[in-house]
């Protein structure tokens, strides 16, 4: 059962509200929040309520560029005027602000900000949609809008950290504003959602569902003429701003228009209910990439092309690029936008049955017998999947029957049911979803959670090329540009203390091999290490032997990376690259260099170089040249670690 909502704070209670200027009162009485900077630490604090907050997330609220020297002492005052502010704990006493090792922790209910009301409202409201009770779901979804009085935090947006905590306040009223307009329109009151739709899509004209429910209301108000101007210009701006076209669902209700059929959203009773979004939250540093991204957003709004392979070597930004399509896609994709990780925290792979049976929960997938797909029970990725066992999910196959799988995967998932594995098809077909795959190992893994017929889509990421899956359209990814790696080591440090040296910045990043992962754990060090200059870092980087040691932030490492990477190298790979990292280094090497070190023949050599391209070790031109014509190269980290176990110089830490 679901908990209803709480109700608003108790008399002599603060009541907080962030969906809109910041203000606090007391028995209805506003409440003084003090000076600016005291007002951003309370809005950093109370955007991320009962989690503790870093300390270098509250400086950078208040100073973005170049915090001063007394920043600690101050942000203690702030967190002092914020804790007398709140008070104590009603239910144990203690102090609502605390600092622990993460930072700062706020604790707050329910009922003392709103939204926190906000999102419990809209929770029990989208519930109440799923299980067909629309009235009760418009009621509840407009009393958490009610809430929304405006762009949150708008008296504090001049602060990069802070607005980027409203554009997620925002971006979250504008879903459930959507759930709101789309349920009034199933319900046949169109007419109520009209005007605040035409609002919100003049704020945001490249939000595609919002255009669809305007579309909808316009058209069932009788409005059609207008109804069809809305997707005429969302097609000319796209194609203006972004060389996109609408999604083939906008499209075909365009066309359903101008057949003057009357479009409304399914009813719930008729299909199953879509069952949201399961994403991490979009990454706040994603820098560059504007073609791979474009090309990738394409790729999916398309209705030919359902598989999508990202792929490049360890740190290269493979998932943050996913994470980011999959955010801007939310209205290309009803049924739902989930991530599944597919390796353990120690970089080793989980099982396909324990992926399916997360896909399963998340999808709300029924296997036969009326229960969701089970972790014990899921249909492995295995190579016994092939194009020639590519049947339809319907197939004359027992429920009960097993799915052998191949040697490599090991016992774990040595039979699965078929019934499960139909029952994940059988979904796949009859919805419009996109999943995310992070980290896949190798082909095997994912062959039987791909889907075979329907209009969802998958992402796969990976650091092999995953050679052996077809038809799939692939993205590599390489190095960035340095004006890009630039770009975001100054997200990091603030652009002023990168201006203070800029020769050396372009060091650090070049030192890093211009890998996302790099440049953003070099940043992160950086931002911790405010006394130290850059030209210093800089040489530390340069030196062949410290590099890995400088590039390591709190827990992320990327010598462990690294070290993730390398395990997924068969040995002969392992060897070969070992004794490849030398010429590498050197700026790279030629099929000339690679026999002179791997003491090979040609066609010896040729077979281990595209080995190392395939798992993503080594990388090649992009266009065609001739093996040996061409110049191959090593990402920089990967060459050191490469030399470091070559020589025997490997540290876990």
């Amino acid at each position: 059962m679901i908990r209803p909502p709480a109700r608003p704070a108790p008399s002599g209670a603060v009541y907080f509200s962030l969906l809109g200027p910041l203000t606090a009162v007391r028995d209805g009485r506003p409440l003084p929040l003090g000076p600016r900077k005291q007002r951003l630490v309370l809005a950093t604090l109370l955007a991320r309520p009962n989690t503790p907050v870093p300390v270098d997330v509250l400086t950078d609220a208040v100073w973005p560029d170049d915090p001063p020297r007394t920043a600690r002492k101050n942000l203690q005052v702030y967190v002092s005027a914020a804790r007398a502010l709140l008070g104590s704990d009603s239910r144990d006493g203690r102090d609502r602000v605390v600092h622990g090792c993460g930072g700062y922790r706020l604790t707050i209910g329910e009922g003392e900000l709103d939204t926190l009301r906000f999102r419990s409202l809209a929770r029990v409201g989208r519930a109440a949609g799923e299980r067909g009770d629309l009235r009760t779901a418009a009621r509840l979804l407009r009393e958490a809008l009610d809430l929304w009085e405006g762009p949150p935090l708008n008296d504090l947006r001049d602060s990069t950290g802070v607005a980027e905590e409203a554009e997620r306040l925002e971006a979250r009223c504008l879903t459930v504003y959507e759930d709101w307009a789309e349920t009034e329109i199933e319900l046949g009151r169109a007419a109520v959602a009209v005007d605040g739709l035409r609002d919100l899509v003049e704020r945001h004209p490249l939000r595609e569902r919002l255009r669809v429910a305007w579309m909808n209301s316009l058209h069932q108000s009788g409005r059609q003429a207008e109804a069809l101007a809305v997707y005429d210009d969302y097609r000319q701006l796209l194609a203006r701003e972004l060389g996109l076209e609408p999604s083939p669902a906008m499209a075909a209700l365009y066309r359903a228009m101008l057949g003057r059929g009357r479009t409304a959203r399914p009813a719930a009773a008729g299909r199953e209910a879509a069952h949201g979004t399961a994403l991490p939250a979009a990454p706040r540093d994603f820098t560059g990439r504007r073609e791979e991204l474009r090309e990738l957003l394409a790729l999916l709004g398309s209705p030919d092309e359902r598989v999508v392979v990202v792929s490049g070597p360890v740190g290269s930004g493979k998932s943050a690029l996913a994470l980011r399509a999959a955010h801007l896609l939310g209205d290309g994709f009803p049924d739902g936008r989930f991530h599944v990780q597919v390796r353990r925290e120690d970089g080793s792979a989980r099982t396909p049955a324990e992926v399916l049976g997360e896909l399963g929960r998340l999808c709300g997938v029924r296997a036969p017998g009326g229960s969701g797909v089970p972790a014990e029970s899921a249909v492995t990725a295995a190579s016994a999947v092939t194009a020639e066992s590519a049947v339809a999910a319907d197939s004359a196959v027992p429920a009960d029957a097993t799915v052998p799988v191949g040697p490599e995967r090991g016992p774990a998932a040595a039979a699965v049911s078929q019934g499960a594995a139909d029952a994940w098809q059988r979904w796949l077909s009859l919805h419009r979803a996109l999943i995310v795959l992070d980290d896949v190992p190798d082909e095997a893994f994912v062959r039987g959670l791909l889907p075979r017929s329907g209009p969802s889509s998958v992402v796969l990421t990976a650091r092999g090329q995953l050679a052996g899956l077809a038809p799939v359209h692939r993205i590599a990814l390489g190095a960035l540009a340095d004006g890009e790696a630039l770009e975001l080591l100054a997200k990091l440090i603030g652009p002023g203390r990168l201006r203070t040296d800029p020769a050396a910045a372009l060091r650090i990043v070049r030192a890093c091999g211009a890998l996302p992962l790099a440049v953003g754990v070099g940043g992160m060090r950086l931002a911790v290490l405010r006394h130290l200059p850059l030209a210093e870092y800089a040489d530390r980087l340069g030196d062949p032997s410290a590099a890995l040691d400088e590039l390591v932030a709190g827990d992320i490492s990327v010598r462990l990376r690294m070290a993730s990477g390398w395990q997924d190298l068969s040995a002969d790979d392992r060897r070969a690259l070992g004794r490849l990292a030398g010429p590498a280094q050197e700026g790279g090497f030629t099929l000339d260099g690679a026999m002179e070190a791997l003491g090979c023949g040609e066609r010896a050599a040729i077979r281990t170089v595209e080995s190392l391209i395939d798992a993503g070790a080594v990388t090649s031109p992009a266009g065609e040249v001739t093996a040996h014509a061409a110049l191959y190269e090593v990402p920089r980290l990967l060459c050191l670690y490469a030399r470091e176990r070559e020589e025997g110089r490997f540290s876990p830490g």
